[in-house]
């Protein structure tokens, strides 16, 4: 099947970056839109930034200006590079791809989410 494994997450000091990385594999046709979601504690998921297939990227009003969202089809991977981090970005991050396995079918995947906590 369809497998979606992210990385990077780390403990990091207010004002710090980190890269995060997912990357798509199994029985893979196509890649549409992917996506980076964070969901802290307490709250629920949302998205933090989306990239289609044709590069063309939409943020959070609140991290715009800070994270970027890029991607390598021929890697299948999607990755969000993380600047100028506050501790209110504190959050578990998860990856999200919409992965056609055939010209005909597909779903949307989840990674297992990646940790990020900044703190002093």
């Amino acid at each position: 099947q369809v497998q979606l494994v992210e990385s990077g997450g780390d403990l990091v000091q207010p004002g710090g970056s980190l890269r995060l990385s997912c990357a798509a594999s199994g029985r893979i046709f196509s890649i549409n839109d992917m996506a980076w979601y964070r969901q802290a504690p307490a709250k629920q998921r949302e998205l933090v930034a989306l990239i289609t297939r044709g590069n063309s990227a939409t943020y959070a009003d609140s991290v715009r200006g800070r994270f970027t969202i890029s991607r390598e089809n021929v890697k299948n991977t999607v990755y969000l590079q993380l600047n100028n981090l506050k501790p209110e970005d504190t959050a578990v991050y998860y990856c999200n791809a919409d992965i056609k396995q055939t010209p005909w079918s597909g779903n949307l995947y989840w990674g297992q989410g990646t940790q990020v906590t900044v703190s002093s």
